[in-house]
């Protein structure tokens, strides 16, 4: 019996590889194209993403500094954090009628889960102000840390206990500041976090009055 014998068409073969060309060159046209939107739109949308990242800043550095009418970065500004737990970012001055008064720093750390807050020291060693940015803590219990209308037993808000305080001891819960029932490592967190922003603006303001 005769063995059938199988070819593949040349045309067909052709054919195919004509459609994957095809397809190839479809996918790099439309890559191009959606590289050079997406450029476009950027190159529209990122100086409005700047311009409100240093409006919601300039709200935040005001909140807890009121007093002053102007801040300006800190020069070279990396310090160094006593735990790796901690990143201390974006440092200021805090001027008024071109004078520095004090310094604001952002610091992120862990509390029971992670807070970002931003912190205010004037001249003399004393908070201006504190202010929660991001809290990811518990609802209900470590949450409460940054809700306006939960008071304390000393009757102000958590953040609030702190304004006026000196820092040059650092905070330690149930010492020099009072935490929130409940929301004890959210409280601890959050002290020891205020401390290393006022270890830090201490440094720099010691540093830029001396010069």
């Amino acid at each position: 019996m005769a063995k059938k014998v199988y070819t593949v068409s040349k045309k067909k073969t052709d054919k195919g590889i004509g459609e994957m060309i095809k397809l190839g060159l479809s996918l790099v046209c439309y890559a191009v194209v959606s590289c050079t939107v997406l450029a476009i739109v950027n190159n529209f949308t990122a100086p409005v993403i700047k311009e409100n990242q240093i409006r919601k800043a300039n709200i935040a550095m005001a909140a807890v500094f009121p007093s002053a009418d102007n801040f300006t970065p800190i020069e070279n500004f990396s310090p160094v954090t006593s735990t790796a737990t901690m990143a201390v970012t974006d440092g200021y001055f805090a001027k008024k009628e071109g004078k520095i008064i004090g310094a604001v720093v952002q610091v992120e750390g862990p509390t029971y889960d992670k807070s970002k807050i931003i912190v205010g020291l004037d001249i003399g060693g004393s908070v201006t102000g504190v202010q929660i940015l991001e809290i990811s803590d518990s609802p209900g219990f470590g949450l409460k840390a940054n809700d306006p209308s939960f008071f304390l037993k000393n009757g102000k808000t958590f953040t609030g206990q702190f304004e006026g305080k000196d820092a040059s001891n650092g905070f330690k819960n149930g010492n020099n500041f009072d935490s929130i029932s409940g929301a004890t490592i959210t409280s601890h967190g959050l002290g020891n976090m205020i401390s290393e922003a006022t270890s830090v603006l201490s440094l720099e303001i010691e540093k830029a009055v001396a010069k």
